[in-house]
């Protein structure tokens, strides 16, 4: 018999890999070239042929046993030391090796960061809408998640006046996502340092530590020369969890990291508790080949114009049929309004077009629907007489 606490987990199973095997049976029904599935945020992008290079080098020529073998819970030194020359050198950061925890991806890097944190009955807050996971990965350690709910009309940006009211003495931490999945917005300079004002503020008035979380597996999918804050220059007890999965096409690679500014509060104790969750969790260490191939392609860029012709192109063709969407700033989706008040029952509707999209209230934001655009760019035109025959349907 299964725990308790595994029953909900259970029950509400992820709509979004639902949404995904569902795509795979009408691919085998249909064809996959008649099924448009916008569902998961699987890079189409293939990785940067370094990656491929370096993992046939690595594989060819370093020693196997270290190649293959443990090491530190934190990591390789060397990768470690790469990654913090790497933000040092784009951002004007001052880390090195110690700031720096190598994890299994970024879902690793969230857990491994709320097992460090969280007592029972500590609050994380999460601003609507939010990745399906984060209720989840606060849950695993008996913290309680708070949500501040979403705001449309204000362009999704963090509502101040209901944050200020929900940070209580036993709040431990704030969830930022930026670029967000699923809204696709980015949060500008002016709103994170009115949120890390009023952290500071809290922080005093309750005499507690709350921490700044920032979750960035989309930090480098910016477009039209946005600028993405770098969070740990605004606050100083920011944890930052990272992964390679959409930056350089690594989803299933699980490789990413944690950085623990030594500003933050207790620094070295953090760390080294963090270092000890990275193992008990089960993760032990990341894994020891794509530590070597970071290290090597630190500086690797993915085709970010390739996601921005795909968001452009799809917001652009929705918008004229009708469809109120947000305009994608970042990341690869488009957070659209559903027609009808239920957006399930719109989802529905456009599965019988063979669309495939992921309800809103899977993010806590109901009334809406997420498309991942990270397609082919093939995949985006093909599908565009279909929504036309959806838009004709509801306008």
């Amino acid at each position: 018999m299964i725990s308790e606490k595994m029953k909900p987990l259970v029950n509400n199973n992820s709509v979004i890999r639902q949404m995904f095997e569902e795509g795979q049976r009408l691919a085998k029904e249909f064809g996959a070239e008649n099924v448009f599935d916008f569902s998961l945020g699987n890079p189409n992008v293939p990785a940067p042929m370094e990656i491929n290079e370096a993992i046939i080098d690595i594989i060819s020529n370093e020693n196997p046993v270290k190649v293959h073998g443990y090491m530190s819970n934190m990591g390789f030194p060397e990768t470690r030391q790469a990654v913090a020359e790497n933000l040092n050198k784009r951002f004007g950061t001052d880390f090195d090796l110690n700031n720096i925890i190598m994890t299994v991806g970024a879902g690793s890097a969230l857990n491994v960061i709320l097992k460090t944190m969280i007592n029972p009955d500590d609050e994380v807050i999460c601003f609507a809408p939010y990745f399906v996971e984060y209720g989840n990965y606060i849950r695993n350690f008996d913290g309680v998640p708070v949500i501040i709910s979403a705001n449309p009309e204000g362009g999704f940006m963090p509502r101040f006046d209901e944050l200020r009211e929900k940070i209580t003495a036993r709040t431990k931490a704030i969830i930022i996502n930026n670029p967000n999945n699923p809204t696709g917005v980015i949060y500008p300079e002016s709103v994170i340092k009115e949120l890390a004002d009023l952290l500071n503020e809290k922080q005093k008035e309750f005499g507690t530590v709350i921490y700044l979380i920032s979750d960035e597996p989309y930090r480098e999918l910016a477009y039209g020369g946005v600028e993405v804050p770098f969070l740990t220059k605004y606050y100083d007890n920011t944890i930052v969890g990272y992964s390679f999965s959409k930056s350089l096409s690594l989803p299933g690679e699980r490789i990413g990291y944690i950085v623990i500014p030594k500003e933050s509060d207790d620094a070295e104790e953090f760390t080294e508790a963090a270092t000890i969750a990275n193992r008990v969790t089960g993760s032990v260490n990341a894994p020891s080949l794509m530590q070597l191939v970071i290290g090597r392609c630190i500086d690797a860029r993915c085709e970010v114009e390739y996601y921005e012709r795909n968001g452009k192109t799809l917001y652009e063709a929705l918008t004229n049929m009708g469809f109120s969407c947000v305009e994608p700033q970042g990341a690869f989706y488009l957070w659209m309004k559903s027609p009808e008040p239920d957006e399930k029952a719109f989802v529905a509707k456009a599965k019988e077009y063979n669309i495939l999209m992921v309800p809103g209230s899977s993010f806590a934001g109901p009334g809406y629907v997420r498309l991942s655009y990270c397609v082919s760019y093939e995949q985006i035109q093909r599908s565009l007489p279909k929504f036309e025959e959806l838009a004709k349907v509801y306008f």
